[in-house]
């Protein structure tokens, strides 16, 4: 900072406050001192400052995959809401395993966040001591926990997935099939399976056509594979409800393979609202969870928590929207 200084014509501590945006420093010297700093290839030291003003000024974020759609678009809503206010986020990943949440939290934890967004109501005991005691904000999203940590942005991944029973038991279908992955690590999954089975009881219907394509998130090459098992196994299957848009797109191509014809033979539904469910032949219907207004809606609620306008734990309930198509024949 000496050299930048000196290089800019300026007080050391003018530069201090120039990269803070201190409003006691002049535009002129602030341009002198941000080119001074480009021409001597000079990155502001974040974290020593962080120690003097106890801020960190980023929100830690964890989601289950980083190569998941619907969380790219949370992700990307959280931090479109907290760019305003000069918060970034530091991202990681579970994959689907509450063990290693429990071992991600605790690290970004010692980084000392504002606030942290953790995917998912489910959690390892000392995971939920350690966002309870860890005195900031705590977001859970993309779920509707039945013990909160403290705030929630969500909705009921069962309740979303009997709508799509009862769309499909509306158009006429009986023997309904539901494609799935391994219960013990998506607990969003599991949720869904669940809304599955009560949905179908609740019509008076067989539940037990669960088809589990294997390990979390689910491919659409697995996809297909289940759909193969399925109609070895139970052909006279005539629908099918996808864990997500990726499987039951797998599960659609499988049955174009085969010439098996959707949906007059068999009708085919995902969930998440992906790009591909609206262009793939035919569309599919699928549900829609609003996942960017999941992220927009945690942020809002972060920044008001670190204001102080936002006293008690917030609940925001996400209603969403089942996307009728083609796939199951409107």
């Amino acid at each position: 900072m000496i050299d930048i200084a000196r290089l800019a014509g300026v007080s050391p501590m003018t530069v201090s406050r120039a990269f803070k945006d201190d409003g006691r420093v002049s535009d002129t010297a602030r341009a002198a001192v941000m080119q001074a700093a480009d021409q001597l290839g000079y990155v502001f030291d974040s974290t020593a400052s962080a120690l003097r003003s106890q801020r960190s000024d980023f929100v830690a974020v964890t989601i289950p995959s980083i190569n998941n759609a619907n969380f790219a678009d949370t992700v990307r809503g959280l931090s479109d809401g907290l760019r305003a206010r000069g918060l970034q986020i530091l991202l990681g990943y579970t994959d689907y395993d509450v063990q290693a949440e429990e071992t991600l939290i605790a690290q970004l934890l010692r980084r000392r966040p504002e606030a942290m967004v953790v995917t998912g109501g489910t959690h390892t005991d000392r995971a939920r001591a350690l966002l309870d005691k860890a005195a900031i904000p705590v977001v859970e999203i993309w779920d509707l926990p039945a013990r909160p940590i403290g705030h929630v942005v969500g909705f009921s991944n069962a309740a979303a997935m009997g709508m799509l029973v009862d769309h499909l038991v509306g158009q006429g279908r009986r023997r309904i099939a539901f494609i799935g992955g391994d219960a013990a690590r998506d607990t969003r999954g599991t949720d869904r399976r669940r809304g599955f089975v009560a949905a179908m009881r609740r019509h008076g219907l067989d539940a037990t056509r669960l088809i589990d394509a294997g390990a979390p998130p689910i491919s659409m090459a697995e996809g297909a594979a289940a759909m193969a098992e399925l109609l070895a196994r139970l052909p006279d299957t005539d629908a099918v409800v996808c864990v997500s848009d990726l499987s039951a797109f797998g599960a659609l191509s499988e049955c174009q393979r085969r010439g098996v014809a959707v949906p007059d033979r068999v009708a085919i539904a995902g969930f998440g609202d992906y790009e591909i469910a609206a262009i793939c032949v035919p569309p599919l219907t699928t549900v829609n969870p609003f996942p960017g207004r999941i992220g927009a809606q945690a942020a809002a609620l972060i920044l008001q928590a670190l204001d102080g306008t936002l006293p008690d734990p917030a609940l925001i309930g996400i209603t969403p929207q089942l996307m009728t198509r083609a796939s199951t024949g409107s």
